[in-house]
């Protein structure tokens, strides 16, 4: 591989006006994660006093000490319905990808220390996602669970009419759950507590129940519930505890002491599965020539200033090595192999809008790409396809569609991160969500849209102003002023719904980075989408059930 030389005036004031920046980002980000756990952290006196771990201490004794956790979708929520500062964020899982038992898994820990971890749109939503990874990638799912049911609060109709739609998402999920299963991925669950209604088919569906005495809680409605809807009384205990479910109903195989013992025996369980398949990487790999810290200052805090996505390259892959793939052509689109964990995999970049021939250069990469068996990451920073005249009468919307099919239809895995601008049909076209990569990441400067705000300013300006040529209107001062007025609220509106916490939230991508972390996230995501290749689960009709 070509070594990149790096022309980052890395000891420059400009350097470091970006990093104080992008610092002050990630603090952000950063902020609302300490609220999630400060959250949790104020239940620790009635945890200790109904002899429960928390949330955190459960995830932090599963899995493997040391191993790498790539956390998936952190800021689910954050801002909406009833969380105004991030204390409530998090969809009241969290989830990621982990090591268990040496084995790789998607781990999902039921955060009942905020709002008793009950279910509504956001949790369903995040639940949704994680169940599509472990699908896609076929990885073992290890539960930690402890939930209070629906939130018949927050799903009210008048809290939001639109939360009617929870009751079939919900339902959906209990769905997937079972494809998982008969698709032979394993799906290992602790009911450490609480499991009622919708939180009980999370348990029962999944392959292998372990539940923990005099702490499992598991029935269909709890005993204020049954006594309103029939007039019977009983204690949870009778109802749907722990020793009832393992030696009366079946509906669990083990017997836990306590939460550390049900964890360790959720070890044991993912234990047993086949280890992970080994993917050889094609050469040793190697620690980047520039440092991956120095990624926090390689993005301008002045968005109008251009990138040289080389510079992001040189501080992901190994050596610094970068063979672009014919680089006369088209200076806007950046295409080329390099190494990544010894692994090689085909990266395309922004340095610009995508112009007709930057979209054929990067369809005819990704075709290459195929030949030469190296998975897509792709680095967006684009304000989208170019417009103009001159760009469609030589077929931008014709070579633009052509770029979204490659990109969409193509047999490689797609890691994509999105550094900066991910705007229009470019945002679709460099593997964002749309187009369903396997995972999709954002750094703290990224925007999502249609358009950025400015030029959404401009659009209005220009199609009100023809409007009132067309009617014969000459505007006066204050028409004129009105519409500077609504130019600005639009692109106030447009520049707060398209920043990077604001679409993390909404699930728009699978979480917010730090970029110096860059290299080590696409390093594990690398993994697990080649070992995904290698996978052969065990499928079935129906999948595991208890009879």
């Amino acid at each position: 591989m070509h070594p990149l030389s790096s022309r980052l005036d890395v000891s420059g004031p400009e350097f470091a006006a970006n990093a104080k920046a992008m610092e002050s980002y990630v603090g952000r980000v950063r902020a609302v994660l300490d609220k999630q756990a400060a959250t949790e952290e104020k239940y620790r006196p009635r945890a200790e006093k109904k002899g429960k771990l928390l949330p955190g201490e459960r995830l932090a004794r599963l899995l493997d000490p040391g191993a790498p956790f790539v956390e998936l979708c952190a800021l689910a929520g954050y801002g909406m319905y009833d969380d105004g500062d991030g204390r409530y964020s998090g969809g009241k899982l969290i989830a990621g990808i982990g090591r268990v038992s040496g084995r790789r898994v998607v781990v999902i820990v039921w955060n009942y220390a905020i709002k008793g971890g009950t279910i509504d749109r956001v949790n369903v939503a995040k639940m949704l996602r994680l169940q599509d990874v472990a699908l896609r990638q076929r990885l073992p799912i290890v539960s930690l669970h402890e939930s209070g049911g629906g939130n018949l609060v927050s799903a009210s109709a008048m809290a939001d009419p639109w939360m009617a739609r929870l009751f079939t998402d919900a339902g959906l999920s209990y769905g997937q759950q079972a494809e998982l299963s008969a698709a032979g991925i394993p799906q290992i669950t602790v009911s450490h507590g609480n499991a009622t209604a919708g939180g009980a088919y999370q348990v029962a569906l999944s392959d292998s129940v372990i539940l923990v005495r005099e702490k499992t809680q598991l029935f269909l409605a709890g005993p204020p519930l049954l006594e309103a809807g029939t007039g019977e009384k009983a204690t949870a205990e009778d109802l749907g505890g722990a020793l009832m479910h393992a030696t009366v109903s079946g509906t669990g195989e083990y017997l836990a002491e306590d939460d550390a013992d049900a964890i360790r025996i959720a070890r044991q369980v993912v234990s047993q599965l086949p280890p992970d398949p080994q993917v050889t990487p094609r050469q040793p790999s190697a620690e980047p020539a520039y440092s991956p810290e120095q990624l926090l200052g390689a993005f301008p805090q002045d968005r109008k200033v251009p990138v040289d996505t080389r510079e992001i390259i040189a501080r992901v892959v190994d050596g610094s090595g970068f063979e672009e793939f014919n680089p006369m052509m088209d200076a806007g689109t950046v295409c080329g192999t390099a190494y990544l964990g010894g692994h090689l995999v085909g990266i395309i970049g922004n340095n610009g809008p995508i112009t007709p021939a930057g979209a054929n250069k990067a369809c005819l990469f990704i075709s290459m790409c195929e030949q030469w068996d190296a998975p897509l990451i792709f680095l967006q920073n684009t304000t989208g396809f170019l417009v103009g005249t001159d760009v469609e009468r030589r077929g931008q919307v014709k070579h633009s569609a052509k770029l979204i099919q490659h990109v969409a239809n193509t047999r490689l895995p797609k890691l994509t991160i999105l550094i900066g601008n991910a705007y229009g049909a470019g945002n679709y076209a460099m593997g964002a969500t749309a187009l369903k990569p396997a995972f999709c990441l954002a750094w703290p400067s990224a925007r999502q849209a249609a358009m950025g705000g400015p030029q959404a300013r401009k659009v209005m300006k220009i199609v009100t102003e023809a409007a009132w040529a067309r009617k014969g209107i000459e505007a006066d001062e204050a028409m004129q002023a009105g519409l500077d007025q609504q130019g600005q609220m639009i692109e106030m509106g447009l520049e707060m719904i398209s920043e990077s916490m604001f679409c993390s939230a909404r699930l728009m991508d699978d979480g917010i980075i730090d970029p110096r972390d860059t290299r080590r996230v696409l390093l594990e995501l690398l993994a697990t989408v080649l070992e995904a290749r290698e996978r052969s689960p065990v499928q079935s009709s129906f999948g595991v059930q208890r009879l």
